[in-house]
């Protein structure tokens, strides 16, 4: 088994989940069993792109609940570098507190895009902007709930998958079974490395919930976001019963090619690899930067 030996399948945190609209995010509270405290996975950050205008309803969402609970929030995750929402990390801590964590292949993507972007010297590129870097089977805890960090590259190279209890959050790496999995085909990605990492989660129990990080109602369905290891080894549409590797990439690559790209990738990954921070301008104002021709 390549993931830690450490699973609890006994810790049962409460999830409690908060849907964007705008680009059919999931964000989640993860509150240990037996303590306040608590951990956001993924906030979000609303971006009106057409005005170019920030707001906060989706974090002031999460924040009201933990609010209203008395929760104490420890950890902020960040499961990798989003490419269809801007992050609501800096937000949430500036109120609640809490650290900001993503993986340790950060610096990975920040050096990709930052030559995308074509960044001065002034923007670092070895993930200091975050609080903490997992690495790879790193453990923390929050609160009493033990909790680790499995690296799930393919989609991006600093994908992380964070299990928590019996509970485990999969950003990007597997949707609901009838939604299959995430594309791989920006910068960094590889279809191959992504089959590699959804074999290794699927070496999770199969009790386990599992909670994904976005659903588009496939087929018109209702929004879902929580299934379990054994559903997704069973069904999942992409690699579910037994799918090769080979048969995978072939049609990973052929799905990929025909998609195109997320509406807010270009704000999204020049805010989320700085953990949720706007860049800005000479002058101090908040300010976007538009490449053409690079993605």
């Amino acid at each position: 088994m390549t993931v830690p030996h450490t699973v609890d399948m006994q810790s049962k945190p409460q999830v409690t989940s908060f849907f964007d609209a705008q680009s059919n995010t999931i964000s989640y509270v993860v509150q240990d069993p037996a303590s306040p405290a608590c951990a956001v996975i993924d906030a979000v950050m609303n971006f009106d792109y057409a005005a170019g205008r920030l707001s906060f309803d989706c974090a002031d969402e999460v924040i009201a609940l933990i609010e209203e609970r008395d929760l104490k929030l420890e950890w902020i995750i960040e499961t990798h570098v989003h490419a269809d929402h801007l992050s609501g990390a800096p937000y949430l801590q500036e109120r609640l507190g809490g650290k900001i964590g993503i993986g340790e292949h950060i610096q990975t993507v920040q050096d990709t895009f930052g030559k995308v972007f074509n960044e001065g010297t002034e923007f670092q590129r070895d993930g200091s902007q975050f609080d903490a870097l997992f690495s790879d089977c790193d453990e923390y805890q929050v609160g009493g709930l033990k909790c680790f960090a499995m690296h799930t590259p393919g989609h991006t190279p600093a994908c992380m998958v964070h299990v928590m209890g019996d509970a485990a959050f999969a950003g990007d790496t597997l949707f609901m079974p009838d939604g299959g999995s995430a594309r791989a085909d920006f910068p960094g990605g590889d279809a191959g490395g992504l089959y590699d990492s959804i074999q290794r989660v699927l070496e999770l129990p199969d009790a386990m919930r599992l909670f994904v990080c976005h659903d588009y109602g496939p087929g018109g369905r209702a929004i879902a976001w929580e299934t379990t290891i054994g559903e997704q080894k069973a069904a999942n549409i992409h690699v579910g019963g037994g799918t090769s590797r080979d048969a995978f990439v072939k049609m990973r690559t052929e799905r990929d090619a025909q998609l195109a790209m997320p509406k807010l990738i270009i704000p999204a990954l020049q805010v989320n690899m700085r953990a949720g921070e706007v860049p800005k301008d000479k002058d101090g104002n908040m300010s976007l930067k538009i490449p053409v021709n690079k993605l």
